[in-house]
Formats: structure tokens, sequence, C-alpha cells
């Protein structure tokens, strides 16, 4: 392949070179058909495949496909096996209907809940997003079909989007940001990778070579190419020299032109564009290698995204109403019952191939049971009593009531972020009015991330969080609330009590052009962990109509060593009379490190199917990642010598069973030492240690000389005159070597100055 690549490239003109890394139309790259280069078709995604009749006309109406649940659904299942099974259905469908790369799927972390588009995306943590990606990936490409790994990189909000810089430090950067990111492509290679439109740190994603070329392309071999978002591309030449190889859509003959220009003036080297057009062209061929099919199996798929629906669903609360059992009268109330919301607004509406209307879908299963239906709120914005006060009328005579509540468009799409949390007032006043006269009243929820409850929930039996979820969802409530299927969803994100709550509430959604990510590595349960703040779910929880113990927690070793990893296994028991499935999930809690960490991150989890009194053995594996932390200073992932706790959970605030193991690091890191290095940073370095053998007790007996010898200072506090010898030490040990020095410079053999320097040559002497 690639002697044939050279070959094609070395037979182009600089005016195809050019008019290739540019789009022909919305959907295609440009052909060059006299050297034997067909276009390449790409399509919107990630849950569908929204593929124009003509991918050569703008704003023609999408093919018919099935509208699989959006990616907040997905991740509530955490199932990896069955995100693959839905990733070559979407390979299938594309084959039928000529696709070459779907757009999706998104990775960036849902920072805040008010993201617009936070329902495209998987999850608040890094490690699930990155598992999810990764199983959906390897399977759409096993078939021949191509992904886009979007949108690279901190796109975690619409406001601004094409234009803001978001204000990130290296160290979240890469432990929150970018590690979804880099477990896909290290571990599926998709064929490309879609930047972002915002800026990070002041450069735009399309311009950033350290993102694109440096991070993306030769730290993590990543091989595809890089193409942009849809109008993501300011300056097309400065594109080219940060990594950005595809630019779309086209066709803009102004951009291919100023890349000529640039080539002819010496501006940009060929060879910039040459990689550019070889990484465009592999894709473009390894595209030509699958022959497309003429159809795919409609209601199979159909039927998978109504299983995937039933896996993702989360039940929040049930006081034992559900299943629903025995209710001869049952009030369905809810516009969402008649007319399905299933799916986000902008870029990824599919046009379903059917959808599953969630009243007769109850009807279906509903028995002798009779089934009545109130419209509840309006379609609108508006606020009609009379719907209310019907709905409360068929709910007074009712055994049970099912509110289907769903979170209109106008309030959550993509293009612009939720300015709160809250249902609308009528919804709100619905819920409140019916579960007033109806103690049975379920609410089952349609939306796209997490919503407020506090309002309303203490008065309702029962919460099922469906989120979006494809066109299928409607049986799967169904089933659901029958019991046909027990429940065994988690959520993938915390639901806060309030706004005000959440980590980027006083940093969002920023200003004067830029975002700054003030909580640091702290969002999601991270943040609530580490203020010890109450939430109204946590990260990880579900219920289920069973019982679930954790027994018998083993370790491969108490004392390992990090590139050795550890494998953890327990024994989870279904201790209840009903089939299910239960998630485990492992989190790492470091005892003590160089640098804050989180109270405890997710690093492994699996989802295990259960008889009731079944018992599996489950065995996670932790690999050197799951204990190391990105060093800013070093500049790489680290690990440190110590104890870490394995805690295993039922959710982030549920954990059952714990362990304490000892790493031993394999790493030898260089000394970080400088100028500015404090006596505790010299004391805390291999090397620095040494020479701190001789030094420390010299500086601390003769700077305790030198403060003893002035009468404020004593040995103990004294809460009127002051500081203690104790806190002068600590004082003392927290400066830089060199202003501790200062106290003690007379008697030293040479300048404060000189002694650091003779001491930083001999300890970077043994690097």
């Amino acid at each position: 392949m690639s002697e044939k690549l050279q070959t094609i490239i070395a037979g182009m003109t600089l005016e195809e070179k050019a008019a290739l890394c540019t789009g022909a139309s919305n959907w295609t790259t440009t052909p060059v058909e006299r050297l034997g280069v067909p276009e390449l078709i790409c399509s919107d995604g990630p849950h569908g495949v929204r593929r124009q009749a003509n991918v050569h006309e703008t704003g023609a109406k999408s093919l018919p496909a099935t509208c699989f649940p959006t990616a907040s659904c997905l991740a509530s299942s955490w199932d990896v096996d069955l995100i693959s099974q839905m990733g070559q259905a979407l390979a299938e469908e594309c084959q039928a209907l000529n696709v070459n790369v779907l757009l999706g799927p998104g990775v960036n972390m849902k920072r805040s809940p008010l993201g617009g588009r936070n329902f495209e995306y998987f999850s608040e943590d890094p490690f699930l997003a990155g598992e999810m990606a990764a199983s959906m990936i390897n399977a759409i490409q096993s078939k021949g079909v191509g992904t886009s790994l979007k949108h690279f990189a901190t796109n975690n909000q619409e406001f601004q989007r094409f234009s803001i810089s978001s204000e990130v430090d290296e160290r979240t950067l890469r432990e929150i940001y970018l590690p979804a990111f880099e477990k896909a492509v290290k571990q599926a290679q998709p064929w490309t990778v879609m930047c972002a439109y915002n800026k990070l740190n002041g450069t735009f994603a399309s311009e950033n070579y350290h993102l694109l070329t440096e991070i993306l392309k030769k730290e993590w071999g990543f091989e595809g190419l890089v193409v942009s978002d849809w109008g993501a591309v300011r300056n097309r030449v400065a594109a080219l020299k940060g990594g950005l190889d595809w630019e779309m859509p086209g066709p803009q003959p102004r951009r291919v032109q100023a890349v000529v220009d640039a080539v002819r003036s010496g501006e940009l080297d060929e060879a910039i564009l040459d990689e550019s057009v070889r990484r465009i062209l592999r894709i473009i061929f390894k595209s030509t290698e699958t022959p497309k099919t003429a159809s795919f199996d409609v209601d199979a798929h159909h039927e998978l995204a109504h299983k995937i629906a039933a896996e993702g669903l989360v039940l929040l609360k049930n006081n034992g109403i559900l299943p629903l059992r025995d209710q001869q009268h049952v009030a369905v109330i809810g516009h969402a019952a008649e007319e399905a919301h299933f799916q986000g607004g902008g870029s990824s509406h599919i046009n379903p191939t059917r959808v599953a209307v969630p009243f007769k879908e109850l009807q279906a299963q509903a028995g002798d049971a009779e089934l009545t239906y109130a419209e509840g709120y309006p379609a609108d914005n508006s606020f009609h009593q009379p719907l209310i006060d019907q709905a409360v009328q068929l709910a007074l005579s009712a055994d049970v009531a099912i509110l289907y509540i769903a979170l209109p468009t106008f309030k959550e799409s993509e293009g612009y972020d939720r300015k709160d949390l809250d249902l609308t007032v009528q919804q709100v006043a619905l819920i409140k009015a019916v579960s007033a006269v109806q103690p049975n009243t379920v609410v089952v929820l349609n939306n796209g991330s997490p919503v407020a409850m506090s309002a309303w929930i203490d008065g309702v039996a029962a919460v099922v969080e469906a989120y979006m979820m494809g066109q299928a969802g409607g049986a799967a409530i169904a089933d659901v609330l029958y019991g046909k299927v027990n429940p065994s969803g988690k959520l993938a994100e915390t639901f806060p009590l309030r706004l005000v709550d959440t980590p980027a509430y006083l940093n969002w959604p920023g200003s004067a052009g830029s975002v700054r990510y003030g909580e640091g590595l702290y969002i999601g349960y991270r943040y609530y962990d580490a203020r010890e703040i109450p939430v109204l779910f946590p990260f990880g929880y579900g219920l289920s109509y069973t019982t679930f113990a954790y027994t018998n927690l083993k370790v491969s070793s108490e004392n390992f060593r990090d590139v050795d990893g550890l494998t953890v296994s327990l024994d989870v028991s279904n201790t209840g009379k009903v089939a299910g499935k239960e998630v485990v999930q492992v989190y790492v809690h470091d005892r003590l490190s160089g640098l804050e960490r989180p109270v405890k991150e997710l690093k492994g989890f699996a989802k295990v199917d259960l008889q009731p009194g079944e018992t599996k053995t489950v065995s996670i594996a932790l690999d050197f990642r799951a204990f190391a932390y990105y060093h800013p200073e070093y500049k790489q992932w680290i690990t440190e010598d110590g104890e870490f706790d394995i805690l295993i959970g039922a959710s982030a605030q549920d954990i059952r069973l714990s362990a304490a193991v000892t790493l031993q690091s394999t790493l030898n890191l260089p000394c970080i030492l400088d100028n500015e290095s404090t006596i505790n940073e010299w004391k805390a370095d291999p090397r620095g240690s040494k020479l701190m053998v001789e030094w420390q007790p010299f500086i601390e007996r003769e700077t305790r000389k030198s403060f003893e010898s002035q009468e404020r200072y004593g040995d103990e506090k004294d809460a009127e005159d002051g500081l203690g010898m104790g806190d002068i030490m600590q004082m003392v040990n927290d400066m830089p070597l060199f202003s501790g020095l200062m106290f003690v410079e007379k008697k030293l053999p040479q300048t404060p100055e000189d002694l650091v320097a003779s001491l930083l040559k001999q300890v970077h002497s043994l690097d």
C-alpha cells in the first residue's frame, strides 16, 4: 500500500494535493479520477447513520436508518460487549447506505450537566468513556467502515464553541480530558479523529500542533487522518502545519489556492502537505477494501436498539411499586407517552426506520388492565392548567399513574447549553399535582443529562431514567415497568442536588473569549468526594429488582510492581428471587502521593449476569495507568512507591469491599530539582535526599539557634506571642533551599547561590 500511495502522490499536481485536503462537498473528499483516487463518503453519527440521499446536495433529507440510544444511555449500560454489537450493526447500515466513515463516537467529558451536547457524550469519567469508545470503534471498523473519534479536545460546552478558548492546565488535560481519546486511539486506531471547534489554551484545536501532532500522532501513534469539525478551520495553512489533514466541508477554492500559494512561496513545506495527502489516501483506499451490501436487517437492528435501551435504563427510585403486577387501571400521563422523545436535536438527528410508541408498548404488555391517557403538558413551553387538572382526575381513579416526562428540545440540544437543571414549569407542577393525589406515581424521564428532582422526588413512588432511548426505547420502558426486563443500568454521571453544587459552577460558561477549567481534576464524582457534598444520585448508581452480595475479595499480590499490574477478583451473588445483572466497579485510592490526587478513581468494571442464588467470580485487571498520575514537571505518567486501597463498589458511594496493596515503582525518574526547589522537595528526591542528610540537620540546627535568640519565638505555640518553633521549622522546610541557607549564611563555607549551584550540579550528574 505504501508504495502505491507514494506513486500516486508523486504523480499528483500541487493543485490536486491541495484539493484532496479539502472536501468536495458537505460529505465527500475530492476525487482524483485520472489517478484512480475515488471519493470517500462520510456521514453524521454516532448513534445512527444520517446519510443524505444525495451527498453532494446540502440539506437533503436523510435516508431511514436505525436510531440507537444516544451515548448517555449507552454508557449507562456499562456493557462493552453490547456496545460492540451496536457498532457492528452501525457498520452494516453504513455499508448498505454507501458510507465509508461514520462521524463518531464522541468522548468529551461531561464537565457540567448544563452541556447542551451531553447526550452525545458518554460520561464524566474518562476511563468509562474510553472503554465505551474503544469497543464501538473496534466493532465498526472490524467490518471495514471507519469512525471519527470526536471532538478533539476540550469541547465541553456549546456556548461560543466556535471560538472560545478552554484554559486547561497540562495535568488536568492529561488526566481528565485526553485519556478517553488516548484509550480509544491506542486500543482501536480510529480511521479519523475530528478536531474540535474551540481553542485550547489560546490556539484553535484545528491549528494546535501540540495537540494534533505532538500528542495524537507522535506520542500516541495515531495512524489515521485528522479531519476538522465542519467549519472549524480558520487558517488552512496554519491548520496543515498544526497537523490537520482534511478540512470539511467543501468545496472551498479559496482554501485550496491558499495552500498552493503557501507551498510556492515557501511558507509551507510541501513535505507537510504530502504527509496529509498520504494519510487521506490511505483511508480512502482502506475504505474501498470492503464491498457494499444492498440492505440491512431492519427488524434485527430495531430489536438490538430495543435491547440496548433496556440495558441502559436506570432505575433511580422504587418503593416496591415496580415491577407492575396486578394494577387494573393504569393512568398514562405525559406528551412523551404518545410522541416518543428518543434522540437529541442537532447534527446527530436520525430519520428512524420506525418508532416504538411508549403508550402502545404499555398496552401490549398490560394484559387485562385498563390504560387511559392524558397529555399532561404541551409540546411547547406554555403553561396549561387544564392539562394538569385532567391528569389529576385521571390519576385519582387509577391504581397507578405513569408519567412520561421528556426534557424538550427547546431546553436541551446541540447548539446551546442548558440554563438550568429543571424540567419545565408545567412538568414540575404536573408531577407534584399527580403525586399529591396518587401515591403510586411512577416518573419516566427522557433527557440527555441530569435534571433536578428535589421539588418532587419525595412524593413519587418510583423514578425511571430512560435517557434518550433510541427508536425502540418505548418498548424497553414497558419491559422494565412490567418486569420483563430487570433494570441493570448504572449512572455514568453524577446527578447533583442543585446546580450550585456542580464542580464547574463558578467557571461556567466563561467570558471574554475564554473559559477557565478552575476545578482542575475535580469534575464529577471526584469533586463531590473531595468536597463531601451530598448528591441526588451518585456516579455508578442504579437499582435492580433483585439484590447482590459481594464477597471474597482477592488480589493477585499484596506487593507488586507497577509494570506487572494487579488482578482483582471477587465473588458476586444474586441474593434475590429474579435474574439480574450487576455492574461491579473498581476504584483506586492512593494513600500518599507527591501531588494531590482525587479521593478515588474508577479503574475497572465488569457487568455480570446472575440467576437467583447464583454466584460468579469476577476478575478485573488493573494496569500501570490504574496507579499512575501525570506529573507536569516530569512531563510523563509516573508511579510512586506506596500503599493503595482497592475499593469495590456498586456505585461511587456504595463501597462494598476493600483491600490494601503496596506498589513498587520501577521508574527511574530524572532529577527535576532547580533553584526554587524547597527543602522538602530536596528531601523527597532520591538523589537530593542523600545530600540533605548532611545539610538539613545543619540548616535546622542553625535556624533554630537564630530564631531562639529572638524572644517572640518559643518551643511551644503561643496564641499571644505567635509562632512556635515547630511552625518555624515547617515554614523553613517549605522554603526553597536557597532561602533556608540565607538564614545561616554566616556559617556557610560559600554563598548560598554558589552552594545551591554546586548541589544541583551534583544531583544532576547522577541522572
